[in-house]
């Protein structure tokens, strides 16, 4: 019985997900509040126990290493894989995009029903005019980070999943792996 009622709470959290994203239609900005949640480093709550433990968003009695770990007993689907997927809708943000999100990542069935996946097209909204000015100052920064690293000779490397990797000159391997898709991409050679 409890298996089955781990099972329907984690599905219920990709249906919340596949709902959130639909309503705001801004699945990148759900994806980066839920990593926001898992990372917070404040303390947990001193009431967290059994009974309230499901109502977390990540486990709040397993550490952060063991977060990642997916297993039967958890109400929560990790939230690695949940952003995965919604960061994986990128043509839009119907009930289809993430049913095609969740089974490109989980290489799985659905969990939308059938009934929910019309052709209904929802287009992906982009963020508010204040936060494009923050991303915009935020760019800015990034930009004048990268050209330092270019002058120290950093290699830069772009996965196909978009995630822009900057490479120390001191890393020893000739491959590395996406943190985001954890695709393996090599390194060219470096001239010193």
């Amino acid at each position: 019985a409890y298996l089955l009622y781990y099972a329907l709470s984690r599905k219920r959290e990709y249906l919340a997900d596949a709902g959130g994203a639909r309503l705001t239609r801004y699945p990148e900005g759900l994806a980066s509040a839920l990593e926001k949640i898992a990372n917070d480093p404040s303390p947990q709550l001193a009431s967290v126990n059994k009974v309230t433990a499901p109502m977390y968003i990540a486990n709040p009695f397993k550490k952060k290493k063991q977060r990642k770990l997916s297993d039967l007993t958890s109400t929560h689907p990790p939230i690695s894989e949940r952003v995965r997927i919604l960061r994986n809708m990128t043509h839009g943000a119907s009930f289809k995009d993430y049913s095609d999100a969740f089974t490109n990542i989980k290489h799985t069935k659905t969990v939308i029903p059938p009934t929910a996946l019309t052709k209904e097209d929802v287009a992906l909204r982009q963020a508010d005019a204040k936060a494009k000015k923050e991303q915009r100052s935020e760019k800015q920064m990034r930009q004048i980070g990268d050209i330092m690293r270019k002058v120290n000779q950093f290699v830069f490397l772009t996965c196909l999943c978009g995630l822009k990797l900057k490479i120390p000159p001191n890393f020893k391997s000739n491959k590395v792996s996406c943190p985001r898709c954890k695709r393996k991409m090599d390194l060219p050679t470096r001239i010193p």
